[in-house]
């Protein structure tokens, strides 16, 4: 009876047979193991797209699928079928190493069975597992990790899961792959930003930490924009010396001169609506006009009056109320008094405007 061979190329000898060489056949099967069980192989599949077929050699140690280990090397320039042999029941170690986007697939030589794939950025290694199934033999993965751990080449979603210390690139990007934060490696840093959570009726804190013991922390619009906090909108430009910050009312700040809180404008010779805060030099040289209280004044709020060419006792000054009391009276104010100096400061829905001095 002659000789008959294993799925994966081991010499089965007969009773009786081999007389005189049954030592070499024997040793030739153990070599043939140890390559089975430990083997290495690099194998190049360079080319274009098509199939390449690795092979069982019976009784040689030269079959392409007769590695544990095996590595695609070469550079492919098409998508490449990789088969193996019907029957084949065993399990492999491939690494896809090839250049070249494209897919390798590992399927069998014929039939529908399962198949495995590298995608087409996907240079690492898989373990698969080959049923040995007659006519449809089937090709499996083996995760080499759990489902939930974390790949160099995979994408994860991280839930509840701690960090220590992580190394970031230079962006952080949201679901969509888009930018939300750049960050910029400083070599010799030594300042950092520290945001910090609170317990229940304190506030959560962004601040400058470590490093040097005084250091300040710096948002920067870009271009003209402006930078917008608790609905507070700050200019763009830097002001000059001694100038401060004021409001429009609506949360839009600016820089005026300091001039002891007291905001003056240019002398005004006709009809005029204050703003809060204004000193007003009023001109009446040429006639009697009207200067109107701002609307909806807040408590605090005051307007400074003087009689810029002293003729209001010629030409008198009339203040418009604005809907709001002036001195407790729903009545506007007639200044007719020469270099009158003022200043009305709103306090209430009932009192309204109250002359500060007179």
């Amino acid at each position: 009876m002659a000789s008959t061979y294993t799925d994966l190329g081991l010499e089965l000898m007969a009773t009786g047979e081999n007389a005189g060489t049954w030592g070499t056949k024997t040793n030739a099967n153990l070599n043939l193991i140890e390559q089975l069980t430990g083997g290495v192989s690099s194998l190049s599949i360079a080319g274009g797209a098509g199939t390449q077929a690795l092979t069982i050699a019976d009784g040689a140690l030269t079959g392409t699928a007769q590695q544990r280990v095996i590595e695609f090397t070469g550079t492919i320039s098409g998508n490449r079928i990789i088969t193996f042999p019907l029957l084949t029941e065993t399990f492999y170690f491939i690494k896809n190493n090839t250049s070249g986007a494209y897919t390798v697939q590992l399927k069998a030589v014929s039939g529908s069975g399962a198949t495995v794939t590298f995608a087409t950025t996907d240079k690492a290694w898989k373990l698969i597992y080959l049923d040995g199934v007659a006519t449809n033999t089937g090709v499996y993965e083996i995760p080499l990790a759990t489902a939930d751990a974390v790949t160099l080449t995979g994408t994860q979603t991280l839930t509840n899961k701690t960090l220590t210390d992580p190394k970031i690139g230079t962006k952080i990007l949201d679901v969509n792959g888009l930018e939300l934060l750049n960050l910029t490696a400083t070599a010799s840093a030594v300042n950092e930003l520290t945001l910090a959570n609170a317990a229940t009726g304190n506030k959560p804190t962004f601040t400058a930490s470590g490093g040097d013991t005084n250091i300040g922390v710096s948002i920067q619009p870009k271009g003209t924009g402006t930078v917008t906090i608790d609905a507070l909108t700050f200019p763009a430009a830097d002001g000059t010396a001694d100038q401060i910050l004021t409001t429009n009312g609506s949360g839009v700040l600016s820089f005026v001169d300091n001039t002891g809180g007291t905001d003056w404008q240019a002398v005004k010779t006709g009809t005029y609506t204050a703003v809060a805060g204004e000193g007003i030099f009023a001109n009446t040289t040429s006639g009697a006009w009207t200067l109107t209280l701002p609307a909806s004044p807040a408590i605090g709020d005051e307007v400074s009056v003087v009689d810029y060419a002293g003729t209001f006792d010629t030409n008198n000054l009339t203040v418009g109320r604005n809907s709001q009391n002036i001195q407790g009276s729903a009545a506007d104010l007639t200044v007719a008094t020469e270099r009158a100096g003022f200043t009305l400061a709103f306090t209430d829905g009932t009192q309204g405007w109250l002359l500060k001095n007179n």
